[in-house]
């Protein structure tokens, strides 16, 4: 009975160390997006950003000047959700593919807080290295307009399916997009 009301006073304590820490990171102040150079390394491949065409992601820890690159939006996602990452993220910027005229390599100042994006899921589209990506739009509207075109179906970041980002491309695309909502994938999308 001890060791029970010791072990429940431990996880009180820890819960709201937690609820602490999570409130300071929640109130700081989120640093702008940057530029990506010839020097950025994307995180999980550990290759030049630049190598790679498509959307990218960019994460800012608390505390750090620079950001995190990932070479797709797919890796910002996947970072926000791995329990071995990092938690003190105070901000992630993706690619807003409304506004970049060049999807290979999006132009400067195309960025959009990742929580505050449209995501097209389970298109045609393919990520810089391949494989299946959630393409982030700052305009609901865009991000309509490429589905239709480009099938799948729009999301907001809290409701990409983690089994989605998390599990190998060969899975299947309609058990990833949420019920009722249809999915008819094309040919790829060339970069």
């Amino acid at each position: 009975m001890r060791a029970t009301v010791l072990g429940a006073l431990v996880a009180v304590v820890l819960s709201v160390l937690l609820a602490g820490c999570n409130q300071e990171i929640a109130g700081q102040t989120k640093p702008p997006p940057q530029e990506p150079t010839a020097t950025s390394v994307a995180y999980f491949c550990s290759m030049g950003l630049l190598e790679h065409g498509g959307p990218k992601g960019q994460a800012f820890r608390a505390g750090k000047s620079e950001p995190v690159w990932f070479s797709s939006v797919r890796d910002a996602v996947a970072f926000s959700m791995l329990p071995g990452e990092p938690k003190d993220v105070v901000a992630i910027y993706v690619n807003d593919m409304a506004k970049a005229r060049n999807w290979d390599r999006p132009e400067a100042g195309a960025w959009v807080e990742a929580h505050d994006a449209w995501y097209a899921i389970g298109s045609d589209y393919n990520a810089g290295m391949g494989g299946k990506d959630a393409v982030p739009f700052s305009d609901e509207k865009a991000a309509r307009s490429f589905t239709a075109a480009h099938g799948g179906t729009v999301v907001r970041f809290n409701e990409i399916p983690e089994k989605y980002i998390l599990e190998s491309d060969e899975s299947d695309v309609a058990a990833d997009v949420p019920a009722g909502e249809a999915v008819s994938p094309g040919p790829a999308v060339k970069q």
